[in-house]
């Protein structure tokens, strides 16, 4: 009807729960071009719960089967015009993932952002270089199949942490990686972990906090 604002599910209002779920939208979300729907997909049920609660969503969560060997996803899609619309204001786009870029989050939640970003499609993991006597190695990821947006990482981590990384692609050359090793992963790590109470992927927290015992480092409380 003529006259009548539209009314939105989530309350927009940037929080560290809130920049953790763009966070998540930035690498397992997307954005339908009917202009008001919005989906988050996701292999693992502890990310979408997150998801959900972080925006106050109350919809059923969907299941899909996917891959040649029948795995399980789990989807979440809702229709919200002022998120819709709020996404497109901060750097979102309808079918994101090869051009969108820089994002526009406040500095403040940068790292709660960058958590998002890192359970949703980042990886770690750790293992002795046989090169060195005793040497543990270990390494942050963070994945895009946009050059633009992962320079802007590489960018705006370099400018908050001094830790400058470097990009590789995989080797079907469809993703770009900006990795982090040892020191600069630590810096990195802290920072996306800097509570105890920040919302995360369990497992994936779980890992890194089991490889950082090998040097003795604990992540915040």
């Amino acid at each position: 009807m003529v006259g009548i604002k539209p009314k939105g599910k989530v309350k927009i209002r940037w929080s560290s729960d809130f920049a953790y779920a763009v966070g998540l939208l930035a690498s397992d979300g997307s954005l339908s071009k009917d202009g008001r729907h919005i989906d988050f997909t996701s292999k693992d049920i502890e990310q979408v719960k997150n998801f959900k609660r972080c925006l106050g969503l109350n919809n059923m969560v969907g299941e899909k089967k996917s891959g040649v060997a029948g795995g399980v996803s789990y989807r979440v899609q809702f229709g919200d015009v002022l998120l819709y619309k709020f996404l497109l204001g901060i750097g979102f786009m309808p079918a994101k993932s090869k051009i969108f870029g820089k994002l526009n989050i406040p500095a403040k939640y940068f790292f709660d952002f960058l958590r998002g970003s890192f359970d949703g499609d980042g990886s770690f993991y750790s293992y002795y270089d046989p090169r060195w006597r005793s040497s543990f190695m270990f390494y942050t990821i963070f994945i895009s199949a946009s050059r633009q947006h992962i320079e802007w990482l590489q960018g705006v981590l370099l400018g908050r942490l001094g830790v400058k990384g470097y990009i590789t692609t995989d080797f079907k050359k469809s993703t770009l990686h900006l990795n982090y090793a040892k020191g600069d992963s630590w810096k990195v790590l802290k920072s996306m972990y800097y509570s105890k109470h920040a919302v995360c992927l369990s497992r994936k927290r779980r890992k890194v906090e089991k490889a950082l015992s090998v040097i003795g480092k604990v992540l915040p409380d």
